[in-house]
């Protein structure tokens, strides 16, 4: 298992843009368990909605955790979406 965190900066949170852009990111893994946590919520990574739900704000940390194949190219993937879109 692959896990990362990361700190959102975007004044707007973890909204649907880059939301959107994960879920595209991570769609081709489908053997890999992808999951964003925040404080004691888990969101599949694959469902638009499922991140959304979390409600991650400004300065806020979130743990991405990456379980199957390939599990560092998704993390690296996922991560890249963060920081093109400066979340």
């Amino acid at each position: 298992m692959v896990q990362f965190q990361y700190t959102v900066s975007d004044p707007m949170g973890l909204h649907a843009r880059p939301v959107g852009l994960v879920v595209r990111a991570v769609a081709p893994y489908k053997d890999s368990c992808i999951n964003i946590i925040y404080r004691d919520k888990h969101a599949d990574a694959r469902r638009m909605f499922s991140v959304m739900a979390l409600q991650v704000k400004q300065g806020e940390t979130i743990t991405v955790t990456v379980d199957g194949g390939k599990e560092q190219e998704i993390a690296d993937a996922i991560k890249n979406v963060f920081v093109s879109e400066k979340l």
